[in-house]
């Protein structure tokens, strides 16, 4: 498997933006015996915080694709951390969260985008427990934000 991950990216056209810096004080990354646990990664695209809140300035489409960015934040963080994804067995879970308007109900339609990237970087090992959540606001404006759990090898 280990090699199989930088292939299926290679193979799609992936690759890993540079892991974020933290904007508090946290690890991005905490170790716990097999587990690592990620800090939220939020939708910050080249520096850029993409913020807005879904039913009002940012569509379930565009909202859905900052999901992806979230998880791609998230590979990127554990990269650093481990020096390689070879040594990620699985994801555990995820914990999404998704800045909308009070009566936005799609929230499990967005972080969807985030699951199918461990689907396409992780194979048959990609599939993990999910819970999506609804805020209000989450910082720097973010539209949305992702804490995960992963297994190592």
């Amino acid at each position: 498997m280990a090699q199989a991950v930088y292939e299926r990216m290679r193979e799609r056209g992936m690759t890993l933006p540079e892991a974020l810096e933290p904007v508090g004080l946290y690890l991005p990354v905490q170790e716990s015996g097999r587990l690592l646990f990620v800090s939220g990664q939020g939708c910050i695209e080249h520096g850029t915080p993409l913020t807005g809140r879904v039913g009002k300035e940012v569509t379930i489409q565009e909202a859905a694709r900052r999901a992806g960015v979230c998880m791609w934040n998230t590979l990127a963080a554990l990269e650093r951390h481990l020096g390689t994804l070879e040594r990620i067995r699985r994801p555990v879970k995820l914990l999404g969260f998704v800045a909308g308007t009070e009566d936005f109900t799609g929230q499990a339609e967005i972080i969807n985008a985030a699951s199918q990237v461990l689907l396409d970087v992780f194979g048959e090992n990609g599939g993990h427990a999910r819970s999506a959540i609804g805020a209000h606001s989450l910082p720097l404006g973010l539209t949305v934000e992702i804490e995960s759990i992963f297994e190592m090898v």
